[in-house]
Order: C-alpha cells, then sequence, then structure tokens
C-alpha cells in the first residue's frame, strides 16, 4: 500500500501526474471532489464545507467569527480520516504538514519555473498570457497564506517533503515513474496497524475540536484526547456550569464518539 500527499503548482499539470501514479498503484486520488465526498459520509453537512479552501481567511472574518478555525479543524479531520485507509495520493490541504510524523507517507512536491506555468495554461488551458500570469500569481499568494495561517510554515519549504520534482526537467510520464518507483521501494513501509488507529483518533479529535468552537464556550483553554477508539476526554477550565452538561451532549452525537468523559475544573460562582 502506498500513502502519498502531492502538493503542486497551478501550471505544472500534477493532476495528470498524480492520475497515472493511481493508475500505476491501483490507489485512489483524494482532490477536492474526493475529499468533499468523504467529509459528507463522515456526517458533515454542506454548510460545513464552504471553508474547505486553502485561502487565508481575512482579518474581517477572524475578528467576528471563528469559522476559519473551525473550517480548518474540519479540514484536518477529513485529511485524516481519508489518510486512515493507509493508501491514496491526497492532493494539497495541508496533508504533508499534517502527516509529517507518519513515516508511512510518502510527500511530493510538483513544481516548475513559473514561464514554464505560464505557456502550460496558455496551451492546455487556453488561457490569455495575462490571465495565467495573474492566476499564478493568485494561486501561489493564497497557498502562502493559507500555510501561514493554518501552519505557519511556507507551503514550498523543500523540508516539508521527500521528493521534490519538476516535469518541466523530466516530462510527466517520468515524473509519475519516479514517485512510483520510490512509492513502491521496500524502505517506505505501509503504514502499521497503530498508524492507521492513530489517525483514525488525530480525526475524531479534530471533530471534537471544530464541535467545540461551535458551541461558543467561555472556558480557559480546553484539551481533547482520544485514549481509545470511541472515547473522548475532554479537559481544561469552564466558566459556566451549564457548558459542563452541554459538552457531553453536542459531542456524543459525533459519529463514532461513544463515550465522553469531562475532567473540568469550574470556576468560582463568582467568576460566572
Amino acid at each position: 500500500m502506498a500513502l502519498i500527499t502531492l502538493t503542486h503548482a497551478v501550471g505544472c499539470d500534477a493532476l495528470e501526474i498524480a492520475r497515472r501514479i493511481a493508475d500505476s498503484l491501483g490507489v485512489e486520488i483524494y482532490d477536492d471532489a474526493r475529499l468533499k465526498e468523504e467529509a459528507l459520509r463522515m456526517g458533515l453537512q454542506t454548510e460545513d464545507l464552504k471553508g474547505f479552501n486553502e485561502k487565508a481567511p481575512d482579518w474581517f472574518e477572524r475578528l467576528w467569527s471563528n469559522k476559519p478555525e473551525v473550517y480548518l479543524h474540519l479540514m484536518e479531520s477529513v485529511v485524516f480520516k481519508a489518510a486512515r485507509i493507509g493508501e491514496g495520493i491526497i492532493i494539497g490541504h495541508g496533508s504533508q504538514v499534517l502527516l509529517q510524523d507518519f513515516g508511512c507517507a510518502l510527500h511530493v512536491l510538483v513544481t516548475g519555473q513559473e514561464e514554464n506555468r505560464i505557456h502550460y495554461l496558455m496551451h492546455q488551458m487556453s488561457f490569455s498570457r495575462e490571465a495565467a500570469e495573474r492566476l499564478i500569481r493568485k494561486s501561489d499568494s493564497q497557498k502562502r497564506g493559507f500555510f501561514q495561517y493554518a501552519f505557519h510554515k511556507d507551503w514550498n519549504d523543500p523540508a516539508l517533503y521527500d521528493l521534490c520534482v519538476n516535469p518541466d526537467k523530466i516530462g510527466i510520464e517520468r515524473a509519475a515513474q519516479l514517485v512510483f518507483d520510490i512509492a513502491r521501494s521496500p524502505e517506505l513501509k505501509a503504514c502499521s496497524i497503530y498508524a492507521l488507529d492513530a489517525l483514525e483518533r488525530l480525526s475524531q479529535t479534530k471533530r471534537i475540536e471544530a464541535s467545540l468552537l461551535e458551541m461558543d464556550l467561555r472556558h480557559a483553554g480546553l484539551r481533547v484526547e482520544m485514549p481509545e477508539k470511541g472515547v473522548a476526554q475532554i479537559s481544561g477550565v469552564l466558566y459556566k456550569h451549564e457548558d459542563k452538561g452541554r459538552i457531553p451532549e453536542v459531542v456524543g452525537k459525533i459519529p463514532g464518539v461513544e463515550k465522553v468523559h469531562l475532567d473540568v475544573t469550574m470556576m468560582p460562582a463568582a467568576y460566572d
């Protein structure tokens, strides 16, 4: 089995490379559409998916709403859920960062020279040169902004990747073959049952954190852990007694959560 994250700059024909790799390995591609399908299967609503784009929220959204952070937690939950299968190609959405600690995941960056990216958009997508340049600037800027907001990292930092390929130099076929060969190498081990279990629990944890944010609780830091499958443990400090009763009710409705254990400290009544 091969679990691959593939990050790309627009105009590099990376999706064609991903398709060839997936066909050779016999695995699925988790692009935007497929991840949204996975999210709906997890029980998320269409409304929950509006923020599933790699774009940092503007200052107004951050100031007046916790929705961007909710969307981020939900997106991370979906990525972990997709990775739980232990195989497939996950396109973008911070997957190279979220799965960085999992040695069974191969992280690939597909990039190219700007002039070649412009040429690709002009000749393959029928863009004018001006439109191609504008799209590249916008896409690169949004990726930078999203990664800084979500992970405080630079998306094209080579340290995030195991392999960087430039199809301008070696062609699409050779680029796909190179990733395939490395994914099939004996040095890259399949995800263990322990890794898959950890991914499942991480997916649940992020889903719970999103739910707690939506509850708009008064708290001084809440920590969510999944010590075992189906068991959510929530600790921290609450300011309102009624929240202590609301949390198990809300979190308990999340698919896969069977028990909710609260280990919270209530502030004195004077603060309530």
